[in-house]
């Protein structure tokens, strides 16, 4: 029988990063993946092929609509669907590829197969029917989680399908319809319109990406419409049908009004649902949550003090951030370390065109606690580095404490959000004020700079810079 200290079960980024941080800590580590390759969610059906399929389609939709602005004349632009694709599938393989070979590196143990508590030290690997046991000190849940559906809509993955088929779908779709307008579903949208698709959100809430600050919302719905995507706001799916070679979804609008809709595909993108099936969590005395989730103390411990569970499986936002961030923080406790995580500071980001990107707290969440705050905002039509870059949509809005110039949120609609937030997190987990953030040196022309212009608004002083 093979014996280790931490055994990581799930290999998505949090379990890699948990196995990789433990092994580096000097511990015998073991990682058990049920798919044959490693990664999970996020490296082979979700945030990483999303992204290789967004970026080249924004290819192609600047090739058709913005390259002649540039004086670049191209004629008879054409997609060869199979190679867009293509690309996205050695995406992953480098991804995977690069996993591998840290497993290696670190000298970490790979096992492809299902695990399963047969109490709290040893783990029955059970990899298509051949069995063998596993002991360990310690043990690290990662399983993540799987898309979630609504009442009547039966996913069947042919025609009404998830965020994890429609990332390889085996011909362009004419039509989409997309149940949901949270992250998942318009980052969806944003690939297939570019396309040429002809794509319908259908979204209960009255704006798009509701968790975030409104005014985002509302900006993409905008934005997004450019793109000749119907939304459908506040407004409620009441069943789904495969009619063979199409779909057909029935809602009911935001005046009530009964609507069918017919189209190739229908994606549930509702978010998603805490994944522990095959666990045998009783055999340890570990029951989740009736949402599905892995009830944890401080430590990430569950109520068997030496199982921990990081990432979708426990409450907080379903990020690959965070479960990165997780896995590190249990291997250091494993280790006896004092780290800790700042969960109202881990950003939020929707890699649309342009992107979208927040951390800390919203308008409506300092309205709703009454806590005063002043807004500074600028728009990207007013930044030299956007009109070079015709990319001029969007805006940074700080919020800040108006007596002390503590930074209470920040949020941006606009190029490269996803990486100028970054320097707003660092901002804000070291307490540096609007002022002060204010009079540090930005590159110009940059993005970022539209961030310090913000500051500088802020802080009652007005924006400088173009």
């Amino acid at each position: 029988m093979k014996v280790y200290d931490i055994i990581v079960i799930g290999s998505g980024p949090g379990g890699y990063t948990a196995a990789i941080r433990s092994a580096q800590l000097g511990y015998q580590v073991a990682i058990i993946e049920k798919y044959a390759v490693l990664g999970g969610t996020c490296t082979n059906v979700g945030c990483i092929p999303a992204k290789a399929l967004l970026d080249s389609s924004e290819h192609f939709h600047q090739a058709q609509q913005q390259f002649h602005l540039h004086g670049i004349q191209v004629g008879g632009i054409s997609l060869d669907f199979a190679k867009f694709m293509m690309r996205k599938e050695e995406v992953i393989r480098q991804n995977t590829n690069g996993l591998n070979y840290l497993m290696k590196k670190n000298k970490i143990d790979v096992h492809h197969g299902v695990g399963s508590f047969i109490d709290q030290t040893h783990i029955r690997l059970d990899n298509q029917g051949q069995e063998m046991t596993l002991e360990t000190r310690y043990v690290i849940i990662a399983t993540g989680s799987k898309p979630a559906t609504l009442p009547g809509v039966a996913i069947d993955k042919q025609r009404i399908i998830t965020s994890t088929e429609v990332l390889s779908l085996p011909e362009l779709p004419k039509t989409l319809i997309i149940i949901g307008g949270g992250v998942i579903g318009v980052e969806i949208a944003s690939v297939y319109a570019r396309l040429g698709t002809q794509v319908t959100i259908i979204e209960y809430a009255d704006s798009l990406i509701p968790t975030m600050d409104r005014e985002l919302g509302k900006t993409l719905v905008r934005l997004l419409g450019k793109l000749k995507i119907t939304l459908m706001i506040s407004s409620r799916v009441q069943a789904a049908r495969n009619l063979g070679n199409e779909t057909l979804v029935t809602c009911l609008d935001k005046a009530g009004v009964s609507q069918e809709l017919k189209a190739d595909y229908c994606v549930v993108a509702v978010g998603r649902k805490a994944y522990t099936v095959g666990l045998n969590l009783e055999a340890v005395g570990i029951r989740p949550e009736t949402n599905g989730k892995i009830k944890v103390n401080g430590k990430r411990q569950t109520v068997v003090p030496t199982i921990y569970a990081i990432g979708d499986v426990i409450e907080g936002a379903m990020l690959a951030h965070k479960a990165e961030d997780e896995g590190a923080f249990v291997a250091e406790v494993i280790n006896g370390q004092k780290p800790h995580i700042k969960y109202d500071l881990i950003p939020s980001v929707v890699y649309t065109w342009p992107e979208v990107a927040s951390v800390g707290s919203t308008e409506e969440q300092l309205s709703e606690k009454g806590i005063p705050y002043k807004v500074g905002k600028f728009p990207y039509s007013a930044s030299a580095r956007a009109r070079a870059s015709m990319d001029t949509d969007g805006f940074v809005k700080v919020l800040t404490d108006p007596t002390y110039g503590e930074i209470l949120g920040v949020h941006l609609i606009g190029p490269r959000a996803a990486d100028v937030i970054a320097q707003a997190v660092v901002s804000m987990e070291y307490e540096v004020t609007t002022q002060e953030m204010a009079h540090i040196s930005f590159a110009h022309p940059t993005y970022a700079e539209a961030l310090k212009d913000a500051y500088l608004q802020a802080s009652g002083q007005g924006a400088i810079n173009i």
